[in-house]
């Protein structure tokens, strides 16, 4: 009650202040009159009010569209307010002045009212359409943080590329390739088990010839024709196969539910000895296996990046292997012509000293022979010139004949040396 008779003489107060008499004809109708009054006040302060705020809302807001269709919804608010304002001057008797205020404001107040009505009918679509636009920005947002994430992805797969190629091609020998290989690929992709199977050199089965964690033999074989080899060689992509797979039974059976495996062909695009057995000799083109292996205590999956990056190693690998084996081929080349000029130099120098030999022999065989002709020829020619003798010439013939008989036998002989 005390509260309503504060109000009472609040409101008897702000009437006195604007010099408005109230009809004393309705008496009854005095309180009511009072609250009229009153809120018509506060409506006209609210309606003024809210142009403002329309103001501030338009200089902040850069991006608003509908700037014309807030101008007129302003003009309206604040003839709105208008009216409620001349309408305190009207709780009394007022004059004709007064009347034509009122009347003017009503009547441009309706004309505005009715044009921001009537634009509001063709703005109406187009602000129900800002929710389907909103929604297609952020569908448009979460495509580009997603096509971001990709490229990201792309990027870090890259670079996991090049750091794989670049350990891959710092050796050119095998056995450290291949080392390599399941080394850095367990390192980036946090693998349990990585193997990598061989083909035998009757091409019937694969061989198990470098694992990872050095927890299986190396040496396990298992049948090429299996149908998991077959689809994994059929195609250059890396396939998800079986944990139960026969080439992925590398790890021992635990509580926790194995992980997900991935199988790929690497192409051995020259084969030669590996050591591990034999190997084939065939120029039909073959393949080696390789198998990675996520850990079993974790929920990972096989992404696409990774199943990219396999792939690519596998095609590098193939690539470092055939630079490999061309290598070890010149090497070995070049020792097979190392040794043949070995031997081809032997054999010259034996030739020389074979001639040589030859040479010194037949010098010697020429000497000896001639040196004895002349100690027996000269003595006899001597004796023929002081011995006239028949008997004793004929003696000297006869040797002589001998003599001769006996030289060219050995011309002969020296002819057939030489």
């Amino acid at each position: 009650m005390g509260s309503l008779l504060r109000m009472n003489r609040l409101l008897s107060s702000i009437v006195d202040s604007c010099n408005c008499i109230i009809d004393p004809q309705l008496p009854a109708d005095d309180l009511l009159m009072k609250y009229q009054y009153i809120s018509d006040f506060f409506i006209a302060l609210a309606y003024f009010s809210i142009p403002v705020e329309l103001i501030y809302f338009v200089k902040k807001s850069a991006v608003f569209p509908y700037r014309w269709v807030l101008v007129q919804f302003g003009a309206f608010i604040v003839l709105c307010g208008a009216t409620h304002l001349i309408n305190l001057w009207t709780f009394n008797m007022h004059t004709r002045n007064v009347a034509i205020v009122m009347t003017t404001a009503k009547v441009l107040t309706a004309l505005v009212s009715c044009i921001t009505a009537l634009m509001l009918v063709h703005i109406i679509p187009d602000l129900l359409s800002v929710k389907t636009r909103e929604l297609f920005l952020k569908k448009k947002a979460a495509q580009l943080d997603r096509e971001m994430g990709i490229i990201r992805t792309q990027e870090e797969t890259g670079r996991h590329v090049r750091m794989l190629t670049h350990e891959i091609r710092s050796t050119l020998d095998r056995h450290t390739i291949l080392k390599t290989t399941l080394v850095e690929l367990g390192r980036t992709l946090a693998l349990e088990e990585c193997a990598l199977w061989m083909p035998t050199r009757t091409g019937v089965e694969l061989q198990l010839s470098y694992t990872l964690r050095h927890q299986n033999p190396v040496g396990l074989t298992v049948p090429i024709q299996l149908p998991v080899i077959n689809q994994v060689f059929s195609t250059n992509r890396a396939v998800q196969i079986s944990p139960n797979s026969p080439v992925a039974k590398l790890r021992p059976t635990g509580k926790y539910m194995p992980g997900e495996v991935v199988a790929v062909r690497v192409p051995l695009l020259h084969l030669s000895n590996f050591q591990i057995n034999d190997w084939p000799e065939l120029s039909t083109k073959r393949y080696a296996l390789m198998v990675l292996m996520l850990p079993s205590d974790s929920a990972r999956q096989w992404h696409v990046h990774e199943l990219e990056l396999v792939e690519v190693v596998a095609d590098q690998v193939a690539v470092a292997l055939s630079h490999a084996a061309i290598l070890e081929e010149s090497m070995r080349a070049r020792d097979l012509l190392m040794e043949q000029n070995v031997a081809l130099d032997l054999a010259r120098r034996e030739a020389e000293m074979a001639v040589r030999a030859r040479n010194d022999f037949l010098a010697v065989m020429n000497h000896e022979m001639r040196t004895p002709m002349h100690a027996i020829i000269e003595p006899w020619i001597g004796k023929a010139y002081y011995c006239s003798h028949p008997p004793i010439i004929a003696m000297l013939i006869s040797s002589s004949l001998g003599l001769n008989t006996a030289t060219h036998k050995l011309k002969a002989l020296k002819l057939q040396i030489w």
